[in-house]
């Protein structure tokens, strides 16, 4: 069995923080074996490495070793990246095709950000998990696989399960071992090391001196609090070491790379607990207002429909849309439109027309209220914009997730409606 500052030294792992060595420690040891292991950390920790040393120490090391980011493939495309889809099972699908446990039969996959998994798909891999069973979209042959599975996270998966957004016998069956890298804020001492690394390869990269830190300059970089980990830390020595022509960092210089605390990444804003109550509002909100508009276009139709037939004819073929607009009468289901010759009138903006039939007079005055109704849209639009924009603080990204839509889409409606 190799030792942790060995694996360090052929994967390229530089420091030495008793956690960072204890992950590998169990990386090691866990191998040789057949289970699943589920890594944890922050985006930027480096958690591809652990699964790259957990099939290079096994058995299945010379079977194919696949990364596959979760977060980055489509909901509607991810059965088919992961499991393969006959000919024709969907638009699109010209050929069949092998998915990636069929790929890495007697390897090992990593599954990062496993996370982000939909709840349909997490179904199939639990399977895959319980009896290495899988089948291809759109087939019906059940197929099996011997695929070893590491996956990684850096959300909260039990917040996740809280909220029915992961499968609880899911994560059970993946973190058999649980592995948890520590973020660069915890491993002061390795800071340092990491950045004289960084800037000795770009040196080499870019043909130059390498960067020298001040003392003061390191101060400053082990009091930093690197939200973006080791990440972070690699792209601000890229900066240095190509902007900077003083190959003498001081203090003064290092800050000027370094974001104001709290503006690198955006912020994570925690549910409060309003949040469900006002989503809920918003979403009844939408479904009375389209429900409205609906109920119009109805009435619309069937105006235009008595107005062209004789009453009797509509009467018998639209009894459905009659009852939708007017309700169902307490004696008679039946509404009698030839009772007795009325007079309807209804209010325009601009016109009124008069229909004759059968010598009786009727007075139309035909409404279109789409621009009213738009406008009543547009305001409820504005409203909930609002509203939600004051609930965040101005903060754009978190309104537009709040509300469903992009942040383009709501700067455009900020633009539009001059808010």
């Amino acid at each position: 069995m190799e030792s942790v500052q060995a694996i360090k030294q052929r994967f390229e792992i530089i420091g030495n923080d008793p956690k960072l060595n204890r992950a590998i420690e169990k990386a090691i040891q866990v191998a040789p074996t057949d289970i699943s292991v589920l890594v944890a950390g922050e985006s930027g920790v480096g958690k591809e490495n652990i699964p790259r040393i957990i099939h290079s120490l096994s058995h299945r090391k010379h079977g194919k070793y696949i990364a596959v980011n979760c977060g980055a493939i489509p909901e509607g495309t991810i059965d088919s990246e992961l499991f393969g889809h006959e000919k024709g099972a969907f638009t699109g699908a010209t050929n069949t095709r092998e998915g990636y446990f069929e790929v890495a039969d007697g390897g090992t996959i990593f599954l990062d950000e496993v996370g982000e998994l939909p709840l349909t798909t997490q179904v199939r891999l639990l399977r895959v998990l319980e009896n290495g069973e899988f089948i291809k979209v759109g087939s019906s042959q059940v197929q099996k696989t011997d695929v070893r599975i590491v996956a990684a996270t850096n959300v909260n998966l039990f917040n996740a399960i809280e909220k029915g957004k992961f499968r609880e016998d899911l994560y059970y069956r993946l973190s058999t071992v649980d592995i948890t890298l520590p973020p660069l804020r915890e491993r002061k001492e390795d800071i340092h090391l990491l950045f004289r690394k960084f800037a000795s390869d770009f040196a080499h990269k870019y043909k130059m001196p390498p960067l020298k830190l001040e003392e003061s300059a390191v101060l400053v970089l082990q009091k930093f609090r690197w939200s973006g980990n080791i990440r972070q830390l690699r792209n601000v020595a890229e900066q240095i070491s190509v902007l900077e022509t003083n190959r003498e960092i001081s203090a003064a210089i290092l800050q000027s790379y370094l974001p104001a605390e709290g503006t690198n990444l955006p912020s994570v804003i925690k549910d409060k607990k309003g949040d469900s109550d006002f989503n809920t509002e918003r979403e009844i909100l939408y479904k009375v207002l389209f429900d409205m508009k609906s109920d119009l276009h109805d009435l619309k139709k069937l105006t235009l429909e008595l107005m062209q037939s004789g009453s009797s004819k509509v009467q018998e073929t639209n009894q459905n849309l009659i009852k939708k607009i007017y309700g169902s009468q307490e004696n008679d289901s039946e509404i009698d439109f030839e009772e007795e010759p009325r007079t309807a009138l209804i209010t325009t903006p601009n016109k009124e027309e008069r229909y004759q039939e059968n010598d009786d007079s009727y007075l139309f005055t035909e409404t279109i209220e789409e621009e009213e109704e738009i406008l009543r849209l547009e305001q409820k639009e504005i409203e909930m914009i609002k509203k939600s924009l004051e609930k965040n603080k101005g903060k754009r990204k978190a309104a537009a997730d709040e509300l469903g839509i992009s942040e383009r889409t709501l700067y455009r409606k900020i633009k539009q409606f001059d808010l």
